[in-house]
């Protein structure tokens, strides 16, 4: 009798305070999403474990949701034509090993930081249960600055992780998959998880720390498109209406297939820029130029010859890739050179 008794008293001073979040709000001159919003805080009572739970369950719908049509994608035969590596189609025993991996990182690694993700951002300012949210406006060009920050961030850190011991016992999990797919854009070593999730979640945290007004609303939205933009990139396929072909600096997953595929270069997630600046895709250029020509030398010979000439110049990259990994992890000497058949 006692237990239920303090159970009831309990759940009765929770569902005070989450009542007294909104005391002075008037619920009917908000919009349906943000009265979605407060029912939520009301319904689950703790500010802290209704923004943990939506927090990690917006994650699983995005990024598992945002894999689906791709997993459907590489079941097509049809869509082959559009596959930057074509004959790696990842197997269903390679999709759930891979499937596997990522939830045993989502719940080592980043269900924890998004639970103590709540009292830091709270800690800072950053608004959690507050209503009305900012104005678009607001969210568009807090949006647009975490997509850069986190472009910079995620270039040198990327590089890092190249690089000996960081490349050997972490990132080198990540690689396994020299022609990528969609599930694999979190298939990280814990480590990786944490390291390149900071400039992730920084971005947010960093504005919210000088300038304030953030609400985590526009970090949803901002986790959103990163997943999709980082599940796009390893989705393995550039079609004609893939984002890079409409905004030239967008890196997509034309950019990401070539990193997958010959381990140096391209070392942004977003954008093109700092690769450019700092040098670090001109094999990837070179790599483009070769292909470009052959396509050109070839264009009136037959598709099987078109295609095997590809095929060759892919195995040449990948067999370089090879190579540079060896290298990063001392396995050879630098003096021992590549042979390509």
């Amino acid at each position: 009798m006692s237990f239920h008794l303090n159970a009831t008293v309990a759940a009765a001073a929770a569902h005070h305070t989450a009542e007294q979040l909104y005391a002075n709000v008037d619920i009917t001159q908000l919009n349906w999403l943000e009265q979605q919003w407060v029912a939520w805080y009301l319904w689950i009572g703790n500010p802290t474990i209704a923004t943990g739970l939506m927090s990690f369950i917006l994650h699983e719908l995005v990024y598992f949701g945002r894999c689906v049509p791709w997993i459907i994608v590489d079941a097509i035969p049809y869509f082959q034509r559009w596959k930057l590596q074509p004959d790696k189609i990842p197997t269903p025993e390679e999709q759930w090993e891979c499937t596997k991996g990522v939830l045993f990182s989502h719940f080592t690694i980043e269900l924890p930081a998004i639970w103590f993700f709540h009292p830091t951002a709270e800690a800072i300012g950053l608004a959690m249960h507050q209503v009305p949210f900012p104005s678009w406006k607001t969210m568009l060009i807090q949006v647009a600055f975490f997509f850069v920050f986190e472009d910079f961030f995620h270039f040198w850190a990327h590089q890092a992780l190249h690089t000996g011991v960081l490349y050997k016992h972490i990132h080198k999990l990540h690689h396994k998959y020299s022609a990528p797919f969609g599930l694999a854009a979190e298939y990280a070593h814990p480590a990786e998880t944490f390291i390149l999730g900071t400039g992730t979640l920084a971005g947010p945290l960093l504005w919210c720390f000088f300038a304030g007004n953030v609400h985590i609303i526009t970090v949803y939205i901002w986790i959103t498109l990163r997943l999709f933009q980082a599940i796009d990139a390893h989705s393995g396929y550039d079609f004609p209406w893939s984002l890079r072909n409409i905004i030239p600096f967008w890196s997509g997953a034309e950019h990401h297939d070539f990193h997958h595929m010959s381990f140096t270069n391209n070392y942004s997630t977003s954008f093109r820029w700092c690769d450019y600046i700092f040098g670090t895709d001109k094999k990837y250029r070179e790599y483009r130029q070769r292909l470009a020509a052959s396509k050109a030398a070839l264009k009136n010979k037959s598709k099987a010859e078109q295609d095997a000439a590809e095929r060759k110049l892919l195995e040449e990259v990948e067999a370089e890739g090879h190579h540079a990994e060896a290298l990063v992890e001392g396995s050879i000497s630098s003096t021992k050179t590549v042979k390509v058949q």
